[in-house]
């Protein structure tokens, strides 16, 4: 059976309000969204998440800041994002999550009247050189922990990020993230590099998509949902329902149990 799980959802105000609406529903677990203010690291409480998880039969994974830049040429800013990885991998420890998901960022561009130049392109070694470094820095953070960075697809990845994420996947931490409803967005541009590396996705960020409209809950999009639970099962991937409202979220519940038997 399939791990399904859920985001921490603008409607639900702690997380024992969304630790209850996630059992309600039969779910196993919670992506804890670092966007939020409640989910800052200076914020959270790690014994309050451990009774909660206990209590109500969950455990979570992490969503890092979607702004991480952990290769911005300003050193002050990218040793910021650096450190809130390191002290994020400290936290997962702490709860128990076995799984971070990143976005890779394509960083500053400038718009040139035939074409954007990306700066880390332009400056593609000392680029890479702070790839490597991460990589290192999180390996040596996680050891045998056994917790995993799943890099995730968002808006279609460059060449140099294509370059960034072979080298991350030289180290075991590393992994990727398919997030299905941004790669239909793109008409699948990133699918032929995930099935690629299949071996290494460990995690799924599923929900619809109709052209470029996304995040829709299951079944009232365009794509084929089935070929993806058929990916996540053979991978043994966890699949977050990545809805953006309580009402989406149990409709893509709602699907599932009427479409599977995988809830």
């Amino acid at each position: 059976m399939l791990s399904f799980g859920m985001t921490t959802l603008i409607e639900t105000k702690d997380i024992e309000e969304c630790a209850a609406l996630c059992r309600e529903l039969g779910l196993r677990f919670i992506e804890l969204n670092m966007n939020l203010p409640q989910y800052q690291i200076y914020n959270i409480d790690t014994e309050n998440l451990n009774k909660i998880a206990e209590k109500y039969g969950i455990s979570y994974t992490m969503h890092l800041d979607e702004n991480l830049n952990i290769s911005d040429f300003n050193p002050y800013v990218a040793d910021a994002y650096l450190r809130t990885v390191l002290e994020t991998v400290g936290l997962a420890k702490n709860i128990h999550a076995e799984k971070l998901n990143m976005h890779l960022s394509k960083g500053v561009y400038f718009s040139l009247p035939d074409k954007k130049v990306f700066l880390f392109d332009e400056y593609r070694e000392q680029y890479i050189k702070s790839i490597t470094d991460f990589r290192d820095k999180c390996e040596n953070a996680i050891g045998d922990s056994g917790i995993k960075i799943c890099v995730e697809n968002t808006s279609g990845y460059a060449d140099f990020q294509l370059e960034a994420i072979e080298i991350l996947l030289q180290s075991s931490v590393f992994g990727l993230t398919l997030d299905i409803g941004h790669d239909h967005c793109i008409g699948n541009a990133d699918e032929p590099m995930l099935l690629e590396h299949s071996n290494r996705l460990y995690h799924m960020h599923m929900h619809d998509a109709r052209a470029k409209r996304n995040h829709l809950a299951l079944g009232t999009g365009d794509i084929d949902l089935q070929k993806y639970l058929e990916l996540a099962k053979s991978h043994g991937c966890s699949v977050v329902l990545e809805t953006k409202t309580v009402e989406a979220l149990r409709n893509s519940v709602d699907w599932l149990r009427k479409n599977t038997n995988e809830l």
